[in-house]
């Protein structure tokens, strides 16, 4: 018997069904999720601590995103990390799991110039980090990019619609798949699949075009901004968690308001410290 065939009763996506829990989130285990109709979700990650928090709240899928560039270090876009960087956090969320899927994003210019380079990328990711795939913002022109890395051995999950890296040449954050950009969407998508990538990240797409491209593919799709057809739903971790500020995308659902709830602590601890209160005697050696 497997490794992942050492499994407790099915907890996951839909309890009480006769599935069981892989020890181990595979590409494969994604791909049954599909076949039978159940959903995942996934969640980005950038520390140990935060993913394992994930990986014991039963989180299938986290992204070392290259939003890293944004929540982690304060940059406007996500162009300007590097791949050193990106590695750092990539392997801190390696370390913090046992079961999730973990999957890291290919910062911009490190995969584009050719398809060797891209296979360069993504060994660095799986060898330096221990990540289990990668994930690629992909279209019909990096269709052999992606071939390369998945013939190198090499799990490849695809970002379509929405591309953040390529957010200037797209005229900024704007829904794509509209009108006739539906069909390069889904001729696209369909050439990735064929390409070998496990799965197909779709984001600010119309939920329509989500539907149509969950049943024209045999792969899974993941969500964002995209209704809620696909397999698999992802979110920024700090957006669902409400510790971002300001105006955030319509797509976004936060389910607690941490950042509320860490300034009340943090405000407290220096009021004890100010009032002289902490450390207390229970506190002191």
């Amino acid at each position: 018997m497997s490794h992942d065939e050492h499994a407790a009763p099915y907890t996951g996506p839909q309890a009480g069904t006769a599935a069981r829990a892989p020890k181990r989130i595979r590409t494969h285990h994604l791909q049954r999720f599909k076949q039978q109709q159940q959903k995942f979700a996934m969640l980005t990650a950038y520390d140990a601590m935060m993913a394992n928090v994930f990986d014991e709240a039963g989180i299938e899928v986290l992204l070392v995103g290259d939003s890293a560039a944004n929540v982690m270090q304060g940059r406007e876009s996500t162009l300007g990390i590097t791949v050193d960087e990106l590695l750092v956090y990539a392997k801190s969320v390696v370390n913090g799991v046992s079961r999730a899927l973990v999957v890291a994003d290919l910062p911009f210019g490190s995969y584009q110039a050719s398809p060797e380079q891209a296979v360069h990328t993504a060994v660095r990711f799986m060898k330096e980090a221990g990540v289990h795939a990668v994930k690629m913002e992909a279209h019909g022109a990096t269709v052999p990019h992606v071939k390369a890395v998945v013939d190198a051995g090499i799990p490849v999950m695809a970002h379509s619609g929405f591309t953040p890296q390529s957010e200037h040449q797209l005229g900024g954050f704007r829904v794509q798949g509209r009108g006739e950009q539906a069909r390069k969407v889904l001729d696209d998508a369909r050439a990735l699949q064929d390409a070998g990538a496990f799965c197909l990240l779709v984001e600010m797409i119309p939920a329509e075009l989500t539907t149509e491209l969950e049943a024209a593919l045999t792969i899974p799709t993941i969500g964002i901004g995209a209704g809620s057809g696909a397999t698999g739903q992802v979110l920024v971790w700090q957006d669902m968690l409400g510790l971002n500020t300001g105006r955030l995308p319509r797509f976004v659902k936060q389910y607690a308001d941490l950042r509320s709830i860490i300034t009340d602590a943090t405000q407290n601890f220096r009021r004890d410290v100010v009032q002289g209160t902490f450390p207390a005697q229970e506190h002191t050696f």
